[in-house]
């Protein structure tokens, strides 16, 4: 089944990030929303076709909300399904920096 997962961890306080809103938006347009849980974490299960998908991760209204500033008041990462199998996303976030990679 295809899926897909983020796990997004604030390395500057080196905790997971607790409900930062995430917006998945498929090949066709559409989209998926949800909040990363009490581990950072979010996902969807099936119903990912191949192609060019993106999340959106509204970091600034997170940061916002804790009381900290933060030069990205969004962070887009864009990543190709061509398989049939798991995708994750991992995001590791600053105020003035972040990363990203696929894990497992």
């Amino acid at each position: 089944m295809t899926s897909v997962s983020t796990h997004v961890l604030d390395a500057a306080l080196g905790r997971p990030a607790v409900g930062v809103s995430v917006t998945l938006t498929l090949p066709d347009g559409s989209t998926k929303s949800g909040r990363t849980d009490a581990d950072g974490r979010a996902r969807v299960d099936g119903g990912l076709s191949a192609g060019t998908h993106v999340l959106a991760f509204a970091t600034g209204d997170w940061f916002a909300a804790h009381g900290r500033e933060t030069f990205y008041p969004e962070v887009t990462v864009s990543f190709t399904v061509t398989e049939s199998e798991h995708h994750h996303v991992a995001l590791l976030l600053s105020p003035f920096a972040y990363t990203t990679y696929r894990g497992s």
